[in-house]
């Protein structure tokens, strides 16, 4: 979504090419230290680079019986150990305004 691609566009270039690097290699692997669930439908992809902590938030869409897609809602970097709340709440409200989008 548009929010997770202004985050990674305004990070310095070699922290985008972990977290792009990151995004691939869950693509290949189910590791929890890269793709871990938070709740029910929201996940989030897990970027560290210099001791600094990445999350781009993100849900599965399965309307396509053939393809799933993961959609990335948008993304932080992170300073506290548990992951914020109102940014969990934030993905919620990103993912149903998705599929309310895709219904019409």
């Amino acid at each position: 979504m548009e929010e997770a691609i202004v985050f990674i566009e305004n990070l310095e270039k070699k922290v985008r090419e972990k977290i792009l690097y990151n995004l691939k290699k869950a693509q290949l692997t189910n590791d929890q230290k890269i793709f871990k669930k938070l709740n029910k439908n929201i996940w989030e992809f897990r970027t560290v680079y210099n001791r600094t902590h990445y999350r781009l938030f993100a849900f599965w869409d399965k309307t396509d019986k053939t393809n799933t897609l993961v959609i990335s809602t948008h993304g932080i970097e992170k300073k506290t150990q548990k992951t914020p709340k109102k940014e969990i709440e934030k993905a919620e409200n990103l993912r149903k305004r998705y599929f309310n989008e895709l219904k019409k």
